[in-house]
């Protein structure tokens, strides 16, 4: 009975309450980072150069020629992608002069050098992406499945491949903070943003830092949840 009152609600969960408000920090995350990025959307860059303009620059000095810049529609969609090695800037980035686009093309660029020079989380981040991809899609389904046939072992497979999706979001945090620092190092280093545009753009790189850190904040939540559930289940 006290695992049926655990896991539909009829007995006090504080860490179901927890899980609610890290879901309201993922979306005021996600909010701040779109505020963030229209505040300095609207200051143009003294160098005058766009983000396509500085990722192309950026991919010339390290010497990368096999990784093409690419124009993909949509409102901070921005991203590399290591299979068609593409950097894919955005509308808000590829033609704008903003130290915002700035900021952000060259932190796409920072992921590529991580896959050019082989950094280490991003090896690990890239080999468990399968396994994370079936992990966030079926892990919670398995969990339900055991519970409604109360089969204990498969909600300890759900809980388990579910946290494979966890893991992912751990790791992903290391790979883009580091892709940040990264990117405002090469864009002081060649003198394309100077120290004033330099916060600028890293206040829009550490908004977006945020939101990988509450959604990692609010995975780990959700699966230690479960795990002290299938806890107090066996007890």
């Amino acid at each position: 009975m006290y695992y049926a009152r655990g896991f539909y609600g009829y007995g006090f969960d504080p860490l179901y309450i927890l899980v609610i408000i890290m879901g309201i920090l993922c979306m005021v995350a996600s909010s701040r980072v779109s505020s963030v990025y229209k505040k300095y959307a609207r200051i143009r860059s003294r160098s005058n150069m766009t983000g396509a303009q500085v990722a192309m620059e950026i991919l010339r000095r390290n010497g990368i020629t096999d990784v093409s810049v690419r124009h993909v529609s949509g409102n901070l969609t921005d991203h590399f992608d290591p299979r068609t090695k593409t950097v894919n800037l955005s509308d808000a980035t590829y033609d704008s002069p903003s130290v915002a686009a700035v900021g952000v093309a060259a932190h796409e660029c920072g992921h590529v050098c991580q896959h050019e020079f082989g950094y280490l989380p991003l090896k690990i981040r890239t080999a468990i992406v399968p396994a994370a991809s079936i992990g966030s899609k079926a892990g919670i389904p398995i969990l339900i499945l055991g519970m409604f046939l109360s089969m204990p072992f498969l909600i300890k497979i759900g809980i388990w491949v579910f946290s494979l999706a966890v893991l992912f979001q751990v790791v992903t945090l290391p790979v883009e903070f580091d892709a940040s620092r990264r990117a405002l190092v090469m864009l002081d280093e060649y003198g394309i943003l100077d120290q004033e545009e330099l916060s600028h753009s890293k206040k829009v790189l550490s908004a977006a830092a945020m939101t990988y850190v509450a959604s990692a904040a609010s995975a780990v939540v959700q699966l230690l949840r479960l795990v002290l559930l299938n806890g107090r289940r066996r007890d």
